[in-house]
């Protein structure tokens, strides 16, 4: 009887040890929330060929489809690393480059893949080349050949070609030549003294370019840009390219709305020949896009939307963090937890939750005695104690016990009780 007895304690005490280590390894904290991305269609410009991103100004990184706030970003960090992009590396871990969209400018980046490639001499096939011209030529005339000996890359090369016949076969004069996209403000300075062209534009040059020819055939009406989808572009002269281009322009760069006429003539792949055959027939209704803005202080904040968040001011970054949150947690119950959500813009945030209305009446609460596994196991402030949760509550049916039991630290028992019952 006594050995049986020795026998009964010792089980009792291993398995006194293996319950204490259980809780301790399960007890950890963690509030780690992963970055919310929305994935956007691709906005890069058509005819884009390689380039150096050390040589974009401002407006050259808005035509890639970069926002005002986001070329910003990026010239301040260029200037914080020194002044220059030294590997497509370095340009990734720009804040303003989402994933998304240093995939889709990757392989046009005259750039080594990392600075150690750079200074080890890995980077001889993208190095910039120096443009050599030694005597005057009319730019019409060159071919694919020409223009790579001259310093220029294949893909350049083509493109200069492409925006030539987007011309109508010619370049016309110098001021058309130095539009060209791919031809940096230092390239051109370099060639212009040996370009054969006019200084001028002439008059007549819509009469005479053959890429609107088919002007006759397009019968033009009025038409709002702010209603006109890509179908409508389309119907107004544009490939499907350009056409969803400009809608793109409209909906991400300009926030859904054209405000004025010069909005729209700044859109890259409306030539201003093209915007002066268009401006008769352009009516903004002005009017119906102030109906269509939101009033902010009727919006409740857990259905407020993505692009609401974006028309508010919010990056894109900012706004899927937020929604992402809220998501989560399957809805906010106080204003302070939108304030705590990472990667968000804190003073704009305060600024919308300080005029903007929380309703949480559908924010689903429960006891922890009854509240779904699935629910405990992926809500953010009960997830990492939903194994212990669904132990405990098999033999107490009290919140006030379990939760004693669970041994959190003040703060995180704080943030459970919001969400129970």
């Amino acid at each position: 009887m006594r050995k049986n007895d020795y026998r009964k304690l010792a089980l009792m005490g291993i398995l006194m040890i293996v319950l204490l280590a259980f809780q301790n390894y399960t007890g950890r904290e963690k509030e780690i929330f992963p970055e919310v991305r929305f994935i956007t269609e691709t906005s890069v410009p058509l005819n884009l060929t390689d380039f150096d991103p050390n040589e974009l100004d401002a407006k050259q990184w808005e035509h890639l489809g970069f926002s005002e706030k986001q070329v910003a970003t990026l010239l301040n960090y260029k200037k914080i690393i020194g002044g220059q992009f030294s590997s497509k590396a370095q340009f990734k871990k720009c804040y303003a480059v989402s994933r998304e969209k240093f995939a889709e400018l990757e392989s046009y980046l005259l750039l080594p893949e990392t600075a150690k490639d750079h200074s080890s001499g890995k980077f001889k096939n993208y190095e910039k080349k120096e443009i050599i011209v030694s005597r005057k030529f009319n730019p019409d005339g060159l071919s694919t050949a020409d223009w790579v000996n001259m310093g220029f890359s294949e893909r350049q090369a083509e493109a200069i070609l492409k925006y030539k016949n987007y011309l109508g076969g010619s370049f016309v004069s110098k001021e058309k030549f130095k539009e060209c996209f791919i031809i940096s403000s230092e390239n051109y300075n370099k060639l212009e003294p040996y370009v054969l062209l006019p200084e001028k534009t002439p008059n007549d040059f819509k009469n005479s370019t053959k890429s609107y020819t088919v002007k006759s055939n397009i019968q033009y009406r009025n038409f709002d840009p702010n209603t006109t989808d890509s179908e409508g572009w389309k119907d107004l002269g544009f490939s499907e390219r350009q056409a969803q281009t400009i809608v793109n322009y409209r909906d991400k760069n300009l926030r859904g709305s054209f405000k004025t006429l010069e909005d729209l003539q700044k859109c890259f792949v409306i030539s201003s020949e093209k915007f002066q055959e268009l401006k008769p027939y352009i009516k903004l209704n002005l009017t119906v896009d102030k109906k269509q803005e939101t009033d902010f202080s009727k919006i409740d904040l857990n259905t407020i939307t993505f692009k609401q968040l974006l028309e508010f001011g919010l990056d894109e970054k900012s706004a899927g963090s937020m929604i992402g949150f809220r998501k989560k947690l399957r809805g906010f119950v106080n204003k302070q937890q939108i304030l705590d959500t990472y990667n968000i813009d804190k003073d704009l945030v305060q600024k919308l939750i300080s005029m903007a209305p929380l309703d949480v009446s559908n924010v689903p609460k429960y006891a922890l005695t009854e509240a779904p596994e699935e629910w405990l196991k992926d809500h953010p402030y009960f997830k990492y104690s939903a194994d212990k949760i669904i132990f405990y509550r098999t033999t107490y049916h009290d919140d006030k016990k379990i939760l004693k039991l669970l041994k959190l630290k003040p703060e995180y028992e704080e943030r459970m009780k919001l969400y129970l019952k």
